[in-house]
């Protein structure tokens, strides 16, 4: 199931290799368009090799594209190849559709790098083999697949989906639920009000103030929650696990590691019901705990009143429970 999520990246690596490979020198232009919109707009771009920035306003319907393009000659002229582009940009607009890139098939051996302004009131789905996405300040929902190049969305109202195979993820002001999925990079998520779910083959996951319930899984690399009041599954084949939060209520937290140690902080009043086991390692709990069961490798255990439930588990490390600092 994951191979079949990062297939999309994995063509575009195809596509930006093919577009890297020209010969002789390389000729730089750019070009700029407005186009007048009405109402909510969806705008879909792919983009073989080149950084794409696109920015939500308030101050009109329009959209303006900037596009900065690098031509390399490949059996043919740079010069034409570059005056073809500028002249006619892969650019095109359907009601309340703006598709960009999507013409590019026949220009060979170039690089457009696009800055866009569009409406707040935009939804986007974007595609790139090679280069940079940032994405500030749109309603969303936004939908962003990423083969090489890091990737940041800030100011998102609606869903957001992230699919990248190398490159470092950053969001942050998330108003709705996150899916994100990578196969080599860090993820770092700040405040977000809805559900997230993110998954890493290698790279460290860091996520602060969830408003929701929280799912995050790397087999290589450590994960940290901070400020969780919901559920969390968090989950590393190697690495450690922090999560810092209130299990209070009903939440679940279920923190599973097979190699490394596993923290957890909460507040000095909290109430939940613990069990935990460390295989090879030891067990602290540095709050004032009712133990219920206990032997050398395993600890049940009531803090406070207890709501909610901490149950973790770690194969060779040791488990800390104390309080919030």
């Amino acid at each position: 199931m994951f191979a079949r999520k990062l297939c999309m990246p994995a063509l575009l690596i195809a596509s930006a290799s093919l577009a890297a490979c020209g010969f002789g020198p390389t000729e730089h232009g750019s070009f700029d368009r407005t186009l007048d919109v009405s109402g909510p707009l969806r705008l879909e771009l792919a983009s073989a090799s080149g950084a794409i920035r696109i920015k939500g306003t308030t101050s009109d319907n329009k959209v303006h594209i900037h596009g900065e393009v690098s031509a390399g000659s490949f059996l043919g002229s740079a010069k034409d190849e570059l005056q073809n582009i500028i002249s006619s940009p892969p650019i095109e607009q359907h009601a309340g559709i703006i598709r960009i890139g999507k013409s590019a098939n026949g220009f060979r051996n170039t690089s457009i790098a696009y800055t866009i302004e569009v409406p707040r009131e935009t939804e986007l789905s974007v595609s790139a083999a090679s280069g940079s996405q940032e994405i500030q300040n749109v309603r969303g929902p936004v939908n962003l697949d990423s083969a090489s190049g890091s990737v940041r969305v800030d100011g998102v109202d609606r869903s957001v989906t992230i699919r990248s195979a190398s490159g470092s993820i950053h969001a942050a002001n998330l108003g709705d639920d996150a899916r994100i999925t990578a196969a080599s990079g860090s993820i770092e998520i700040n405040s977000i009000k809805g559900d997230l779910r993110v998954h890493s083959l290698s790279g460290s996951l860091n996520v602060a103030a969830p408003g929701g319930r929280v799912e995050a899984e790397t087999a290589s690399g450590s994960v940290t929650v901070v400020g969780a009041n919901n559920d969390v599954k968090a989950s590393s084949a190697s690495g450690g696990i922090k999560v810092a939060g209130n299990p209070s209520g009903n939440s679940y937290w279920h923190l599973k590691t097979a190699s490394g140690s596993v923290e957890v902080s909460v507040p000095k009043d909290a109430g939940f019901h613990l069990s935990a086991e460390a295989v090879s390692g030891e067990i602290r709990a540095d709050l004032p705990i009712v133990i219920e069961d206990q032997d050398k490798h395993s600890l049940r255990a009531r803090v406070g009143t207890p709501g909610g439930r901490v149950e973790v588990r770690t194969v060779s490390g040791g488990i800390r429970v104390q309080p919030a600092s």
